[in-house]
């Protein structure tokens, strides 16, 4: 799109091309399989917990001889709606964590936005940078998936991670931090 395709009265410069922003100054989303790989972990959470629960109502049943029919059926209903929530909760928030997680990588820094309920910003000078990390579980290596780690001078915040990122990814930012560093202060 140039600005030719605008109405005159809005540009006064109609032949001059529209310029894309720089790389690196457009906020960036997390890698998508971070939703697939988060709704993974939440399964085997929350098999977790479903074994757990289980286990207790269990030793629940056989200790309470006592116990009625009606509060052994208010038990197993109780551990059962735990068990459903853990399991919608599982699904659904790793897709919500994904949509409100941001970053760019510009001149002057690292810039992360996440937060579901509550946003959080934190930016981290290139001059505050003393190293990088990218690491790697089980199921991110599985998934391509790495975390990027930033550590920095100071004690509020002195790493800062962003979980989510392809490998490559995280890799490429880590190189580009690091070669922005060259002007050591101290």
């Amino acid at each position: 799109m140039t600005r030719a395709d605008l109405p005159a009265e809005a540009s006064p410069t109609a032949n001059a091309p529209v310029v894309p922003p720089a790389p690196g100054y457009v906020f960036c989303g997390l890698d998508p399989r971070h939703v697939t790989h988060g709704r993974v972990v939440g399964a085997v959470t929350t098999g977790l917990v479903a074994l757990v629960l289980s286990m207790a109502l269990v030793i629940v049943f056989l200790a309470a001889d006592s116990l009625s029919q009606a509060g052994r059926l208010l038990c197993a209903g109780a551990v059962v709606v735990v068990i459903a929530a853990s399991g919608a909760l599982a699904w659904s928030w790793p897709a919500a964590v994904h949509a409100h997680t941001t970053y760019r990588n510009g001149g002057a820094g690292l810039e992360i936005r996440r937060g579901v309920w509550w946003r959080r910003m934190v930016h981290v000078p290139l001059s505050r940078i003393q190293h990088t990390d990218v690491s790697q579980g089980p199921l991110e290596r599985r998934f391509g998936l790495a975390t990027l780690h930033v550590f920095t001078a100071g004690t509020a915040n002195a790493e800062v991670a962003l979980a989510g990122l392809a490998h490559e990814d995280a890799t490429a930012i880590r190189d580009e931090l690091l070669s922005g560093t060259d002007d050591d202060v101290v």
